[in-house]
């Protein structure tokens, strides 16, 4: 009688629900004078980790499967790659002269590298751990991004003005786009139509049609109590859906939120000071930016549209990652 009774009472009770466990992003951000990555969990939003690398880290990319990261260690003139279950360096990629930013392909097997102290994009093949070109590009090459197919590649060197279209096939420069002052990131957008350019001085980010080759729009931002000069566009990320764009603007300390359809600027975000690059939470419902002088992490509730929290990370945080 008893045991009936007890079934009855979970019967009305109706199902019993069992929680899931929530799996938090992990960020990871290069600290350029600390000479460390900082491991930020997702969730209390907490440093966990601090990871020594070679000297001044600044781009930071993640393996394929997800595994390893990638570290541009500029002074060192290399490429550390992270076991990120041990937070070791498992071993050294070769690159040129001071690598600042690179772009894994979409198969994963090949890292395109910017050398800014001799004008040259470095293929670097990651499983033989080996240099198998070196492409010849512009002055200062910096911003690297590549198209959803891998076969076109984009470098952006400073001091040319250019963004450099590259078969990735034959490792040759095919076309080049006059950009503003001083570029800084390339970004296609997930279709392979356009792609976007930062111009950090500048202060504006061009719009490339990527197939004709030609500028089809210049976006600028204004700041009201923001000297123009102190306005230089550089981080650019765009949502997986290609309807909202984000673009940090340095020691003008915000991020623009863009409406790529219109291309108009739609609002800004105060963060922290000379922000860098900045990363989508895998939801995307969180953009994480790095501040250079305020020496912290930014989180914005892009659901809400506000500035949620400021984590301090170390010394000049330059490049971020998310990993799911």
């Amino acid at each position: 009688m008893r045991f009936l009774l007890s079934c009855t009472l979970l019967l009305l009770a109706g199902p019993v629900l069992v929680a899931e466990p929530v799996l938090a992003e992990t960020i990871f951000v290069s600290n350029e004078k600390d000479n460390q990555i900082a491991v930020v969990d997702g969730d209390s939003l907490q440093i966990k980790n601090k990871i020594k690398v070679g000297r001044r880290p600044r781009g930071i990319t993640l393996s394929a499967d997800g595994t390893q990261l990638y570290v541009c260690v500029g002074d060192d003139n290399r490429i550390d790659v992270v076991d990120i279950a041990s937070g070791k360096i498992v071993h050294t990629l070769p690159s040129g002269p001071d690598p600042e930013l690179f772009v894994l392909s979409p198969d994963g097997k090949k890292l395109y590298v910017a050398n800014e102290n001799d004008n040259m994009v470095t293929v670097i093949d990651v499983a033989d751990r080996k240099a198998i070109g070196n492409i010849q590009v512009g002055v200062e090459p910096e911003g690297m991004g590549i198209s959803p197919d891998g076969k076109i590649l984009v470098n952006t060197s400073e001091t040319t003005n250019m963004a450099h279209f590259i078969d990735t096939e034959k490792h040759s420069v095919v076309g080049n786009v006059l950009v503003d002052s001083r570029p800084r990131v390339a970004r296609f957008t997930d279709d392979g139509k356009q792609v976007w350019v930062s111009s950090e001085i500048g202060g504006t980010v061009s719009v490339i049609d990527a197939a004709a080759l030609k500028v089809i729009k210049k976006i600028r931002f204004e700041v009201t109590g923001v000297r123009r000069e102190a306005i230089q566009a550089v981080g650019i990320q765009m949502t997986k859906d290609g309807k909202r764009a984000f673009v940090a603007l340095g020691p003008a300390n915000r991020i623009a939120e863009i409406d790529t359809d219109s291309f108009e600027v739609k609002r800004y975000f105060l963060v922290g000071q000379r922000v860098w690059n900045l990363a989508f939470s895998p939801d995307e419902k969180r953009l994480y930016t790095t501040n250079g002088i305020s020496n912290d992490l930014s989180v914005i509730d892009l659901e809400r549209n506000k500035v949620i929290k400021s984590i301090p990370v170390g010394g000049a945080p330059w490049g971020i990652v998310v990993k799911p």
